[in-house]
């Protein structure tokens, strides 16, 4: 296992932290999954308020005899206009944790302007520091799914010392967040680079083979280990077995090989000519949409489905459009009314309701909600 400094925090964490939002089954197997991951290296253990049993479970993982003092706690509360409840709610987590104080507080979804507003209030911040200064929280950060603009505004406050976000191979939007974050010395915490990042434990049989000799996890977990910006990713673990492939990687934090390269680059090039003129470039020049149809993360999932037979995480994704609120915004792409807004703008000249029924088309199905929803 590596370390890397969690940037002005100090901390000095794994590169995989311990993801609890998937402790679903039972109380027994979260204390075996934690106690595994403990015994191959990993030091950062996160949850969140949120997860259903997710706290309970691990603060009895941690009435095991596991020594706190060789851990990194992190836990996540949301945002709420009123600063009192931020400390109410971080100390109902201790109290489900059985703790005195986490490492790392995350605020849990900065994810709209209104969010950041709140947060931006000088007694929001004023109750926020206050758990700092009487040392139920050592560090604070948060964690968000927002556009980017929000993202590095959240991130020019300079009240955070770090970030959790996504930032993947096939999604690399947030990659400015990334890089501003590093350059204020934040930590950067990549949420979920197997699931959200592609489904990528269970790839199609083209991304599979175009990858080869190398999996498509193995190549995105080595995307994000070799950037420097990057502290660590998040391995949702749901139990031990699902530690061992990841793992493999732990000390994998060099620099990408000339074979990963070439690998990366064979992709991008078979993703390009499958496409060909209907390739979507993610500019986003295209938003505001009228009818609020997130017209870039539409046709990147399109770019997924055609370029590399991505369709099952393309219906995932887009299947939430409608039905998980401020963490994944935007209306389906049946809401098109062909007003010709975005046509213009498009620098590809895109013919874009086309391209939205086409992925309406390909991708739309029974609704799927957040996990915790």
């Amino acid at each position: 296992m590596q370390f890397r400094r969690f940037g002005r925090t100090d901390l000095s964490l794994s590169v995989f932290s311990l993801g609890t939002m998937r402790y679903l089954a039972s109380e027994s197997i979260a204390i075996q999954t934690v106690q595994a991951a403990i015994q191959q290296g990993i030091n950062h253990l996160e949850t969140a308020s949120g997860y259903g049993n997710s706290e309970l479970y691990l603060g009895a993982a941690l009435r095991t005899g596991i020594d706190r003092s060789q851990l990194y706690l992190t836990t996540k509360i949301p945002p709420t206009p009123d600063p009192d409840e931020l400390e109410r709610g971080l100390d109902r987590s201790l109290q489900r944790l059985g703790v005195d104080f986490v490492d790392c507080l995350a605020i849990h979804g900065v994810n709209t302007a209104e969010h950041l507003g709140w947060i931006e209030d000088a007694a929001w911040m004023q109750s926020a520091h206050r758990t700092v200064g009487d040392g139920r929280v050592r560090h604070l950060g948060f964690s968000t799914h927002a556009p980017l603009e929000i993202m590095l505004r959240a991130i020019d406050t300079d009240q955070f010392e770090f970030i959790n976000l996504h930032y993947y191979y096939f999604n690399q939007r947030n990659a400015a967040a990334v890089k501003l974050a590093h350059q204020k010395d934040m930590g950067v915490f990549i949420i979920s680079p197997a699931d959200k990042g592609g489904m990528l434990y269970t790839p199609p049989t083209t991304l599979a083979q175009l990858c080869q000799p190398f999996t498509p996890l193995e190549l995105t977990y080595r995307f994000l280990l070799s950037d420097p910006c990057v502290t660590t990713l998040s391995l949702g673990a749901a139990n031990p077995t699902e530690l061992n492939l990841p793992l493999q990687l732990a000390d994998r934090t060099a620099p990408l090989t000339q074979p990963e390269l070439e690998r990366l680059d064979h992709l991008e090039a078979f993703g390009q000519a499958r496409l060909q003129t209907d390739r979507c470039s993610q500019c986003y020049e295209c938003l505001p949409c009228p009818e609020a149809i997130h017209i870039p993360e539409v046709l990147r999932l399109r770019n997924l489905a055609v370029g590399y037979d991505m369709t099952e995480f393309g219906q995932y994704r887009y299947r939430m459009f409608e039905n998980a609120g401020h963490w994944f915004p935007g209306r389906k792409a049946n809401r098109c009314t062909d007003c010709g807004d975005c046509l213009p703008r498009c620098p590809e000249q895109l013919n874009i309701p086309e391209l939205l029924r086409d992925t309406h088309d390909r991708l739309n199905g029974t609704a799927r909600r957040r996990l915790w929803e």
